[in-house]
This record gives structure tokens, C-alpha cells and sequence, in this order.
């Protein structure tokens, strides 16, 4: 199988990248960057450019297309200036993307988020759930994408996934690090529920996703239980050997965000296993071995 990656300049695209490279898949990388700092064959490619994804796609001619790049700044896709550039990339850009595949018969995984449930209550949200209410404008315009794909493919695995961390770019994990070492007490949520995700981890997924035909909606985070950003900081410093004091607040205490976030990002998994694919290892896990990797 030959593969395409968009958004290989971010954290999944990147290792995405690593994990086709390790099978020995040929894979073409592509971002709006002019070059990424990975030994890779790149195409600079603006997914918002219609005509310029349908020729480097068609030149392409992948098998199968994971689809990564993403405007992902939730806060500043409240900002009405951006607004239309948020959704010509997360939903134009998008159904460009869909719509090379079918034209080219091929497989397409879009990496969609927990945000595009209300994330209210306390059950675990299941992939082929239909109760969308998307709480912000980035949730929004990842659930139109969402649609942009199941009403264009038949061919596609529609993957959500929450709280983020890989070795490259920023993130959460990063941030508490560096504000530990330099402050001696940090505060964080203790009321938004959740579940990480290791990017090296969820690219084997993607990948072992790619190499079968049970096409749908996932979710996919690491394993090891629901927890809060104030569990996930205090487990971080435990690993890390920082000592740093850890205060919990609520999001109304805290304060700062322009964007809504999700009290409820619990997303239920068990379809992984219905489905035959293997589960993410433990969040615990993945730390430690992003801590190992980052030291």
C-alpha cells in the first residue's frame, strides 16, 4: 500500500510518518510548511486549494490517505477574523481531501475530536453516536468535516480522539514540564474528564486501521482510565521527579479559555476490540515512555 499524510509538520503527522516508515510502507508527507525536519518525501500542499490537492493527490495516487492537518487552536478559532479560515481548512479543506479519494477509490482516515459532543454528564460517548453538539466553533468545524467525509466516502475510518500529546510541537504535557520546573505550584482543572492520547501509540492504530476494511467511526485514546487535567499534571511530576505543587481549580476558577471546553471527554473505546484492532496501551505508559523519550 502506498500511503499520503497531511499535517506531517504537527504531532500525528509526524509519527504516522515514523510508523509507515518503520513497516516499510511508501509514504508521501505533506503540509503547508516549505520543509518539515524529517527525512521524508514532502509535498508542500495548502488542503484549501482545491485544484492543488487534486493534482498532488492524483500524482500521488495513494492507497490509502490519513488526513492530519487541522486548524487545532481552539481558542483562536473563536476570534470572528478567523472563523472563515477555521472552517476552510478543517471543512473545505476536508472535502477537497474526500473527494480526491473517491475519485481515486481510495481508503481516507480523517482524525476528528471529543469536541464535537456537548461534553456534558458523566457516560463515556460512543463513537456511532449521533447527539452532536459541538460546544465551540473548532468543535463545529471538525464535525463538519466529519460529514464532509461519511457523505462523500464509503471508503473511510472517521477517528476522535482527545488530549493530545507526541514528541513534536507543543503540548500539554511540554507545557506542565516547563512551568513545573520553573514555578513551585501550578493550578489546574480538576472538572474537564478525560482520557490522553500518545501520538506514537494512536499512528500504529491508524496504521493497523489502514491495513483492514472495517470502515466507521472510533474512538481512540489511550488506555488506563478516566482522569482529570489535575490528575494527568500530578501523574506527570510524579514521573518527571518534580516536586512542583499541583492546585486544583475548577474551569470557572481558572478561568482564561475564549472557547468552551468539554466537562465530559470520555470516550468509549470498546469498538477497538469489537473490531478486532488492538487496544492503545495504558496513558501511564505512554508518559513514561514520552518522559524516557523527552529527558
Amino acid at each position: 500500500m502506498k500511503f499520503f499524510v497531511t499535517g506531517v509538520g504537527g504531532q500525528l503527522g509526524h509519527d504516522v510518518m515514523a510508523e509507515l516508515a518503520k513497516r516499510g510502507y511508501e509514504a508521501v508527507g505533506s503540509d503547508i510548511l516549505d520543509s518539515v525536519p524529517q527525512d521524508i518525501e514532502y509535498k508542500k500542499l495548502d488542503i484549501t486549494d482545491k485544484s492543488a490537492v487534486e493534482q498532488v493527490i492524483t500524482a500521488v495516487k495513494p492507497d490509502v490517505v490519513v488526513h492530519c492537518a487541522a486548524w487545532t487552536a481552539v481558542d483562536a478559532a473563536e476570534d470572528e477574523e478567523n472563523i472563515p479560515k477555521v472552517r476552510a481548512i478543517n471543512v473545505d479543506g476536508t472535502r477537497n481531501i474526500a473527494e480526491v479519494c473517491k475519485a481515486l477509490d481510495c481508503k481516507m482516515i480523517y482524525i476528528s475530536t471529543d469536541y464535537v459532543f456537548d461534553g456534558r454528564g458523566e457516560e463515556a460517548w460512543k463513537p456511532d453516536c449521533k447527539d452532536y453538539a459541538p460546544q465551540n466553533v473548532y468543535g463545529q468545524s471538525k464535525l463538519d468535516g466529519e460529514f464532509a467525509v461519511a457523505e462523500t466516502l464509503e471508503k473511510y475510518f472517521i477517528v476522535r480522539i482527545a488530549w493530545v500529546f507526541g514528541k513534536n510541537g507543543s503540548n500539554f504535557v511540554k507545557t506542565m514540564l516547563n512551568v513545573g520546573k520553573k514555578h513551585p505550584e501550578v493550578r489546574v482543572v480538576n472538572d474537564q474528564i478525560g482520557t490522553p492520547t500518545y501520538t506514537p501509540h494512536l499512528a500504529r492504530l491508524l496504521v493497523d486501521m489502514a491495513e483492514t476494511d472495517k470502515y466507521g467511526y472510533y474512538h481512540a485514546t489511550n488506555e488506563g482510565g478516566y482522569i482529570s487535567w489535575y490528575d494527568f499534571t500530578c501523574e506527570i511530576y510524579r514521573q518527571a521527579g518534580l516536586d512542583t505543587k499541583v492546585t486544583p481549580v475548577t474551569t470557572a476558577e481558572y478561568g482564561l479559555s475564549k472557547a468552551a471546553r468539554p466537562f465530559n471527554s470520555r470516550l468509549d473505546k470498546s469498538k477497538l476490540t469489537e473490531k478486532g484492532f488492538k487496544p492503545l496501551p495504558t496513558w501511564q505508559e505512554a508518559l513514561s515512555e514520552f518522559i524516557i523519550h523527552n529527558s
